[in-house]
């Protein structure tokens, strides 16, 4: 097999990052820098975030390169995440990934972020045909590849599961982003809030559980509040999980995306799949978060499968779906 190499550019909202990947699933490197917040308690600001991607892209190339032990005369393809995320953060990817193509007269790749978490989780953990669980900033979804697509089973109505962890940790005074201190805080208690719980069907709602959590600021435990609310929030996703495994009848769960690196998500995880006899992948942490080498993953894959994009089908789409790819291999 011809050997085919892809670099991947990541810019869709706090992390730019570049990956290496060639078409047997070898990393030979995944670098990134990541925007946080200057002032504690704020979120992420995209323009901001989008001149820090400016300022570090140079860099994040470079470094990717070195520790590849490859030039750029080695790479195939070029390729960058031109959907869904924050659309002055996609417009510097899109726009460095452009200034190579041209540049070095290498093919240009536009792929979409989301189906690259679950592809890459595929290429790595060598899972037959999944139910995913994906879990990041802006998403949380329950999703199962269906002929040529990837059909969101369920889903969240309101906030993803990411940007909800965050939100409420800038309510408890923590910085951006939040939602690692949160999962350490989990293991702080086990002593459990009751919260609500919205489940609709195979759809979510974190809203109500955010609201009435930040009324109990001050009035109780910070650490009970945290594991209740982190519990609470696991345990509606994991319903819709066994609701779309009994449609589907699929024996492996994939979870993907950046609150993947859950260490509390994992346990409840490694509990539901051993009580239901299901096979568990968890990818490495290094391609859960945001990174390049996913992206560089999924190009390759329309790169060798797919029509060839010309310049003018590289336009960002800051609110292209999972669903409306389509999944040629």
């Amino acid at each position: 097999m011809k050997k085919i190499i892809s670099l991947g550019i990541e810019s869709t909202a706090h992390t730019f990052g570049v990956g290496i990947i060639d078409n047997s699933g070898k990393i030979y490197a995944n670098v990134k820098k990541q925007y946080t917040a200057e002032t504690k308690g704020e979120g992420i600001r995209p323009y901001d975030a989008s001149v820090f991607h400016f300022q570090n892209a140079i860099d994040v190339l470079k470094q990717a390169l070195s520790e590849s032990n490859l030039t750029i005369d080695d790479i195939n393809v070029i390729s960058f995440a031109r959907s869904p995320g924050l659309g002055p953060c996609l417009s510097v990817g899109a726009t460095f990934a452009r200034s190579l193509s041209l540049k070095y007269n290498k093919p240009i790749v536009g792929v979409n972020h989301c189906v690259a978490h679950l592809e890459i989780g595929k290429t790595l953990m060598k899972a037959k045909d999944p139910l995913f669980i994906y879990t990041s900033g802006a998403n949380t979804q329950i999703i199962a590849k269906d002929n040529k697509r990837y059909k969101i089973l369920g889903e969240t109505l309101d906030i993803g599961l990411g940007n909800l962890f965050d939100s409420f940790a800038r309510d408890l005074g923590f910085g951006f982003p939040g939602g690692p201190i949160l999962d350490k805080m989990y293991f702080q208690s086990n002593n459990y809030i009751l919260l609500p719980y919205s489940v609709k069907g195979m759809d979510i709602v974190f809203s109500g559980l955010l609201t009435s959590s930040r009324k109990l600021i001050g009035k109780v435990k910070t650490e009970d509040l945290v594991y209740s609310f982190m519990h609470t929030a696991y345990a509606m996703v994991l319903e819709v999980c066994e609701r779309a495994l009994s449609y589907t009848n699929k024996k492996e769960i994939m979870v993907i995306g950046g609150v993947a690196a859950s260490k509390a998500l994992k346990e409840m995880l490694e509990s539901f799949s051993k009580q239901r006899n299901i096979k568990l992948f968890i990818p490495p942490v290094s391609v859960c978060l945001d990174n390049g080498a996913m992206i560089a993953d999924l190009g390759l894959k329309h790169f060798i499968y797919d029509k060839k994009q010309k310049m003018k089908d590289t336009v960002i789409n800051p609110e292209e779906r999972t669903d409306q790819i389509i999944i040629n291999w």
